[in-house]
């Protein structure tokens, strides 16, 4: 059935928008190359965004040229402006970008264990308006926070889990309350695979596993270029994997004898005192996987048995990972993953071939601490736009 003048403009529409999103300024020829569509299609369209105010122009091309030069048309990135939270046990960060994710202002404040739920959600909410100030913003259009937990797929609301802060939970609620914009929350591992998919270690993949390591050990998983969540929201809980050899069995409400027994800061801190080092020590093998090699640095004496040691023990989370969904890839995020680098991620890789049959690739992550941060921003402009530019995208 072909579509309504009014739908296929608006397909028109959207479908512009998200080339001069991704390609940046274009003139009305580049548009219609792009397109497809016919020179007078194009100019209704342009003329209909410009009208709508999503769309200005920028500049012209053509310069080097002889002749009248064509405009150079771009989006309006002060349209709308976002902010993104990643919301850690003991911090908050902030950034505040325009409608291109241009970052504007950022900034972080720590939270200490002994903070009340009321103050510490008032330091974080503080702290996003001395932020959205900095920037210059009058006002948000779309808030996306990350933070540990599981999200109600229902409800899209930060679920009570054991070990997390009560302040979690209800700044979310604080911030839906005080802000007229739109607030989203989602967990930290999966904001983090976004942000890889799209920006960092698996731009060139459709399947890949994410494995974040740090305080907490989780799992993100992306098919088909989907981030997946599960029916309750919790795919990827591999902490509560049950692990031979360790104190027992997890239960509902706590992970000890799972995977995380294994794989979580405090363990891997463990894992290095047994080897005479600090975890700082231990992971710090001049590939940050971030930064490249630190030019004159030396192993300390012990880490590469260290490494070996723990690349055993993430390959028997991998393992269980890739068994049942053979996504090709994994990416080692979170703090561990990203201060053992490459060096870790090779050394996984080779003990998960002598694991399993399907062939993986480990690969460090490419964005490390700002993970979180440019997965919840990537989640606030995509809400951002689907409300400007108007027809839903498929979503994350």
């Amino acid at each position: 059935m072909a579509a309504s003048p009014s739908t296929a403009r608006a397909i028109n529409d959207r479908f512009a928008l998200r080339l001069l999103q991704d390609e940046g300024p274009l003139t009305a020829t580049q548009l219609k190359t792009l397109t497809g569509l016919s020179r007078p299609t194009v100019a209704d369209l342009v003329e209909r965004l410009q009208g709508s105010g999503l769309v200005h122009v920028v500049g012209e091309s053509g310069a080097e040229r002889r002749g009248p030069n064509a405009r150079l048309y771009g989006l309006v990135a002060d349209r709308a402006h976002l902010a993104a939270l990643d919301v850690r046990t003991r911090s908050v960060s902030v950034t505040v970008a325009d409608l291109l994710g241009t970052t504007l202002a950022e900034a972080s404040v720590p939270v200490g264990d002994d903070s009340d739920t009321g103050p510490a959600v008032e330091k974080a909410v503080a702290l996003l308006e001395r932020t959205v100030k900095e920037a210059g913003a009058d006002r948000l259009h779309s808030v996306a926070v990350g933070a540990p937990g599981l999200v109600d797929p229902a409800t899209g609301e930060l679920r009570d889990s054991s070990g997390l802060p009560a302040w979690h939970r209800r700044l979310v609620g604080v911030l839906q309350e005080r802000l007229p914009a739109h607030v989203l929350v989602e967990n930290e591992t999966n904001l983090a695979a976004v942000a890889e998919l799209r920006e960092g270690a698996a731009r060139d993949r459709e399947d890949f596993v994410l494995l974040w390591l740090g305080q907490g050990v989780g799992a993100a998983v992306v098919l088909g270029g989907r981030l997946r969540r599960g029916a309750s929201g919790g795919a990827g809980e591999i902490g509560f994997l049950p692990v031979p050899g360790t104190s027992g069995l997890p239960s509902a409400t706590g992970c000890d004898g799972g995977f995380h027994e294994l794989a979580c800061a405090a363990a891997v801190a463990s894992l290095a005192a047994a080897h005479g080092l600090t975890a700082a020590e231990a992971l710090t093998s001049g590939d940050t996987g971030v930064d490249g090699p630190v030019a004159g640095t030396a192993p300390a004496p012990g880490q590469a048995p260290f490494l070996d040691a723990l690349a055993r023990r993430l390959a028997i989370g991998a393992a269980a990972v890739v068994s049942v969904l053979d996504p090709g890839c994994v990416v080692l995020a979170g703090e561990t993953g990203h201060q053992g680098g490459t060096a870790l991620a090779a050394r996984v890789e080779a003990e998960l071939a002598a694991l399993s049959p399907l062939r993986t690739e480990v690969r460090a992550t490419a964005l490390g601490d700002a993970a979180v941060l440019r997965g919840a921003l990537l989640l606030a402009r995509d809400a951002a736009q689907d409300a400007l530019f108007g027809a839903p995208t498929a979503g994350l």
